[in-house]
């Protein structure tokens, strides 16, 4: 995705949680990963000093601030340099890393979706670095438990986080006033959410309740997992061969079916969801999901805001966070130790506190999250604070290779009640037929 609109200076990432792509190569990936030789060179300098790829994936004020954080690391790391030429945008990313793999000519650091990793780990030169984070500088414990759980797979540690995100409600104070509403507060239902949302509609005016991506793609499934998840379901059951969410899916899929029924829902036809945040910026819109990457497009927009968390079905905060990745890649003992060494570097409070701040994202850890920097952002830009408090019970989609097929067939559900095109009992049930069998194909 970029399944959420880039807003000036966006990060590339601001698909949140992508995995259109991962769907679309699934099937070369066998090919594509198996047998890769390693890179081309060693990258190391007659005089002992070593150089290595970072594909970053960012473009506008993120690019700027990549830049210049590497710039401060060669300051500080004089014998290891790091090289920016080469890779493309964070949505094109697996696509250019797998054939990358093929080749064997690869980076050695790439910004990687975390809906995306599973995928690529498959690959044997994704350096494993289980043992490496336990050692770190900044204690793996320190980092929120979503982060932590997006680079694991099996047990292992197969990459670092480099971004987080989590999603909220962000809410049109001046829409509330005039309808005569309260706004909503913590702990709220979505049974609440959908009478709001139906109050706050006024077909008269063009003003809807709120949105939903209708695309089918990432950006319209990740926003239903926290209704999932908080009715009880999981992505994938205990046994690793069906849903978890055969019931939980239709419990879901009834707020959404209540949404259009009250025609109090504004379906974004167009990927990335630039229209329903264009009809969210502009007035016409009450209550938006969203992440805190919006929040400078609001404040541009010269919106009165107001931020709580997500809505609940029994007053249990869930919410979902889709962290991205730095993925580390084995171009000889040299090359991988510098480029350790550099995500190390650029994962400390000290980095991601400016990263965050600059780039438009949320601490990886408590110890960013502590940092002065961090501390005086959040504290001057309203709503910031829910954001973070949100990652504490934030939620990630399973890091599995079988994902992109799930989302797939859940986005298909979902597009299908966004329509009026069947029930949600009817979607589920197709959505678990796709789901399951793509579920017992061996991996």
């Amino acid at each position: 995705m970029t399944a959420a609109p880039r807003g000036p200076g966006a990060p590339a990432r601001r698909s949140v949680l992508r995995a259109g792509s991962a769907a679309a190569l699934a099937g070369a990936l066998p090919v594509a990963l198996s047998g890769c030789a390693g890179g081309a060179s060693d990258g190391v300098g007659a005089d002992g000093s070593v150089t290595i790829q970072l594909w970053h994936g960012q473009t506008d004020t993120a690019l700027k601030v990549i830049k210049d954080l590497v710039a401060e690391f060669h300051r500080t790391h004089p014998r290891i340099h790091v090289d920016l030429g080469g890779g493309v945008l964070a949505d094109a990313m697996l696509q250019k890393v797998t054939a990358a793999l093929a080749s064997g000519a690869y980076p050695d650091v790439a910004f990687i979706f975390g809906s995306d990793l599973a995928s690529i780990a498959r690959s044997p030169q994704v350096v494993d670095l289980t043992e490496h984070v336990r050692g770190g500088p900044t204690p793996w414990t320190s980092y929120w438990p979503s982060a932590r759980e997006a680079v694991t797979i099996n047990g292992r540690v197969r990459a670092v986080p480099a971004m987080v995100d989590c999603l909220a409600m962000v809410c049109n104070k001046k829409l509330f006033a005039e309808a005569g509403l309260d706004l909503p507060e913590p702990g709220w239902t979505w049974a609440e959410f959908t009478d709001l949302a139906r109050r706050l509609t006024d077909a008269d005016r063009g003003r809807f309740g709120t949105g939903w991506p209708g695309t089918g793609d990432e950006d319209t499934v990740w926003r239903l997992w926290p209704l999932i998840w908080g009715a009880g379901g999981e992505v994938i059951a205990e046994d690793g061969k069906h849903i978890g969410f055969a019931e939980e899916g239709v419990r879901a899929l009834e707020v959404v079916r209540d949404l259009v029924r009250d025609k109090s829902v504004y379906v974004d036809p167009k990927p990335g969801s630039e229209q329903m945040y264009k009809v969210f910026l502009s007035g016409r819109m009450a209550m938006v999901p969203t992440g805190p990457w919006q929040l400078p497009d609001i404040t541009q927009a010269k919106l009165d805001y107001h931020v709580v968390p997500l809505p609940t079905f029994d007053g249990t905060a869930v919410t979902i966070s889709g962290p991205d990745t730095w993925t580390v890649f084995d171009n000889g003992e040299a090359r991988a130790e510098a480029a350790r060494t550099f995500v190390t570097w650029l994962t400390q409070p000290a980095q991601d506190s400016r990263w965050d701040v600059e780039a438009g994202s949320l601490p990886l850890s408590s110890g960013s999250e502590k940092s002065p920097a961090w501390r005086q952002h959040a504290t001057g830009t309203p709503g910031m604070p829910v954001f973070t408090e949100a990652l504490t019970s934030a939620r990630v989609r399973p890091v599995h290779p079988a994902y992109p097929r799930i989302s797939q067939a859940l986005g298909e559900a979902i597009v299908s009640v966004l329509l009026g095109r069947a029930t949600p009992a009817a979607a589920i049930r197709t959505c678990a037929e796709d789901a399951n069998a793509a579920l017992l194909i061996p991996r």
